[in-house]
């Protein structure tokens, strides 16, 4: 039975950024992964999808400018698209082999199963580590109805050759409205059909309404409150849906996104007492288990904070270091921005807008339309919004978010000035580049900060 100080189950960002400290500090290492090397973001997440939708966002940003120096429409074509996209993300698969070897990691192939709190099984053979680290994220919840077998997950999606003429996404959260909006793009047809009375309910009503308009002006058909009862296969790229309140879409495309669960089926956490529920792994302060040699990491632990790769890799980074010095401080998050690909994107950081609005004496909400006082410097974005909120007693920022093509960059930038708690004498010390958007945000942001 072959032995190590670590071993992480799983190969995405959630282990792999620790076991380089790890192997860095002379630990001997070893991954475990049955499916992709590198796991869902590099594979069929977050890397694939930014590399589809990249052209799409473009696309937007030229729309702005018809009759205004554009001479000829961008046209979008999928089949190509994906052809890109794959020739991308196959590449991962060798560079992240070639990644392991450098570093001499072992490479262990197949699914774990814990066999004692020391001890992993995989097809047949026995290993052993001083510490194990789950990092094996989440999988999607399948819906149980008849015809579910009909259904298609984001993965697949991700894969397609290309796009059914008529989409049906089941849930209204992140999946479903990003990919809805691509498929808008090309012209298809779009039902979006959700349990919920909202979009993206986590974000500002204001922005997803917004989105969910200029959708239905795009041809999107919103079933709120409805329930899928069954799928019925009508022939071969033809299926009819039916919901519970009596409404029937045919459609040639299912893509269910109602929500994610741990991925730990068949690791025996049961058996050697590791607490867990579909939410994900109770962990401590330390990100250990209830087994403290065994760490959690990433989206397979049931936190609050959002779920997301930066969070894994400074999970995974901060277990290598408790590993290397167990009198290490209990984990402290930063604040973690986030960010909807929808077009346009909608961010948010620390405190939200319902938060901010539920506590008034604590926290003062200022909302900023871009969009409309400063059209010439973020390249004709007319809708472009943003929200501040501050402290009222502090006079700083707390948190933020933003209706743009660059929610992203804003939300960072801001994100940098709340973890700092940069304050408005500091911050109008500084000197930002001109004319960007960047500049104008801060411009914004300044002379509100100094308001009772």
């Amino acid at each position: 039975m072959k032995k190590y100080d670590v071993i992480f189950i799983g190969s995405g960002h959630s282990c792999w950024h620790g076991a380089l400290i790890l192997k860095a500090a002379g630990k001997s290492v070893a991954l475990v992964e049955k499916d992709l090397l590198g796991g869902t973001c590099t594979n069929y997440g977050c890397d694939a999808k930014i590399l589809l939708d990249s052209p799409f966002e473009l696309k937007e940003g030229l729309d702005r400018y018809k009759g205004l120096g554009l001479k000829d429409e961008a046209s979008l074509e999928w089949k190509p698209l994906m052809a890109y996209k794959k020739q991308v993300i196959d590449f991962m698969q060798p560079a992240m082999q070639g990644l392991f070897d450098r570093f001499g990691f072992d490479l262990i192939r197949g699914a774990a199963k814990f066999v004692d709190a020391h001890t992993i099984e995989i097809n047949g053979e026995k290993y052993s580590a001083k510490n194990f680290v789950i990092g094996t994220g989440q999988t999607y919840i399948p819906l149980e109805i008849p015809g579910k077998e009909y259904f298609h997950d984001s993965r697949g999606f991700l894969s397609l050759d290309e796009i059914p003429d008529h989409v049906t996404f089941v849930g209204a959260g992140i999946i479903s409205m990003e990919f809805a909006s691509l498929c808008l793009a090309l012209g298809k047809d779009v039902d979006i059909v959700t349990i919920t009375d909202t979009t993206l309910d986590q974000y500002p009503l204001e922005y997803t309404s917004q989105i969910v308009e200029k959708m239905r002006k795009q041809g999107a058909n919103f079933y709120f409150n409805s329930h899928v009862k069954e799928i019925v296969k009508k022939d071969e790229n033809r299926y009819l849906l039916r919901t519970e309140e009596g409404l029937e879409i045919n459609t040639n495309y299912i893509l269910v996104a109602v929500g994610r669960r741990a991925n730990v089926d068949d690791m025996n956490l049961e058996g050697i007492g590791i607490k867990f529920s579909g939410r994900g792994i109770n962990v401590d302060s330390h990100l250990r288990t209830s087994v403290k040699n065994i760490y959690a990491s990433g989206d397979v632990i049931d936190k609050k904070i959002p779920k997301l790769t930066p969070t894994a890799e400074f999970e995974s980074n901060y277990i290598a270091l408790d590993i290397l010095l167990p009198i290490k401080p209990k984990i402290k998050y930063p604040l973690v921005p986030n960010l909807v690909f929808t077009l346009p994107r909608i961010s948010q950081v620390g405190v939200t807008v319902k938060e901010a609005e539920a506590d008034s004496n604590k926290y003062r909400v200022e909302k900023v339309e871009l969009g409309k006082t400063m059209s010439w410097l973020n390249k004709n974005q007319r809708d472009e919004h943003i929200t501040f909120i501050f402290d009222r007693k502090k006079r700083v920022l707390v948190g933020a978010a933003a209706l743009s093509d660059d929610a992203g960059s804003y939300i960072d930038v801001l994100t940098l000035i709340i973890n700092l708690k940069v304050k408005v004498k500091k911050l109008s010390k500084m000197i930002f580049s001109f004319p960007t958007q960047t500049y104008g945000l801060i411009s914004s942001l300044i002379p509100l900060m100094l308001k009772k």
